[in-house]
């Protein structure tokens, strides 16, 4: 039995304490709200999220994050990705080194273009070994995660030893976690999709057909590709658990939030007002601007991703910018 903290009591969070708990270790929360920590200690439910999920009565909840890190295996970091370099700098303090880092929220960073396991090294810089931090990422919405429908994730760090450690902790017969030694590749693929899933929502809520979505989820595994080899991803990352099959799940999903942004879009919806309606966070918005400016600045072309930047951040008309993919010089599918 291990002892696992997990650092954010939204949807995620939550559905993962039920996978650590059922794997048999000790788990603990942490949140924000203390009307949280309340609920879930006292009434054994999170009342902001998948209400309907009944918690162990022995995960704990707390809102002093002192009390909550001592003596901890393992940090799971559940916040949103923009959060987590604030919320990792609050914490740094409490840790003494040996613990597992790992964060499971997917995101590149604005300004840095840093993905999660890289916020996590510079945040943790004299405190934490690099070999120590890794991530868990894969086709695994919370409200299916929660319930504990059959899951595949894939478990990636900087040191094998660490892989294994987190395949082990979170392993159970229906949350199966297979090791890769592509952090990078995994990262980029678990992020980018997020910005696939919105272009899938958008076609999906203008109602543009099965075939227009075909076209996306296939070129814009392409780009995610282009960007992880830039990055020295290995290829075969993005035909796995968090490339193509991240893809399917977010492109496809009611349960997917970032397509649920993307549906609102389609059907004529402003996007202030879709995010003020929300509560909770649509990752592949923030990481919509990261990669398309990350694409500008290194000069890489990622036509889709920079499609939807036009949507989010321009108001540009989806119309609009499908007119604009549509009629692109002619291209070979593969380049050789």
């Amino acid at each position: 039995m291990r002892n696992v903290t997990i650092i954010g009591a939204g949807s995620f969070g939550t559905a993962l304490a039920m996978v650590l708990d059922t794997a048999g270790n000790k788990v603990q929360i942490w949140a924000r709200e203390k009307d949280i920590v309340d609920a879930i200690n006292s009434e054994h439910r999170n009342p902001n999220y998948l209400q309907d999920l009944e918690l162990p009565e022995h995960i704990k909840a707390y809102h002093d994050l002192e009390t909550c890190l001592q003596d901890q295996d393992m940090i799971v970091f559940a916040t949103p990705s923009h959060t987590l370099r604030e919320v990792s700098a609050k914490i740094k303090h409490c840790l003494d080194g040996h613990e597992i880092l790992v964060a499971v929220s997917k995101g590149i960073e604005n300004d840095t273009f840093m993905t999660m396991s890289q916020v996590l090294i510079e945040v943790m810089e004299g405190i934490t070994y690099e070999d120590n931090i890794g991530v868990l990422y894969g086709p695994s919405h919370a409200e299916e995660v929660a319930l504990l429908k059959p899951t595949t994730v894939v478990a990636a760090a900087y040191s094998s030893r660490t892989t294994r450690l987190i395949q082990e902790i979170f392993m159970t017969p229906m949350f199966r976690v297979y090791a890769n030694n592509d952090v990078i590749g995994v990262e980029i693929g678990g992020s980018v999709k997020n910005t696939m899933a919105i272009a899938a929502g958008i076609i999906d809520g203008a109602e543009l057909g099965d075939n227009a979505k075909a076209a996306l989820m296939t070129r814009g595994l392409h780009e995610m590709k282009r960007m992880g080899a830039v990055l020295g991803a290995h290829a075969d990352t993005f035909a796995g658990l968090t490339g193509m099959g991240d893809l399917i799940v977010t492109c496809t999903s009611t349960h997917s939030r970032n397509r649920s942004v993307g549906f609102r879009i389609g059907k004529g919806e402003k996007l202030d007002d879709i995010i003020n309606s929300m509560n909770m966070v649509a990752e592949g918005i923030k990481t919509t601007k990261s990669v398309r400016d990350w694409s500008v600045k290194n000069n890489i072309e990622m036509p889709i991703t920079c499609a939807i930047y036009k949507v989010l951040f321009e108001d540009v008309d989806p119309k609009d910018v499908l007119y604009e993919l549509m009629t692109r010089d002619p291209k070979e599918e593969i380049a050789i």
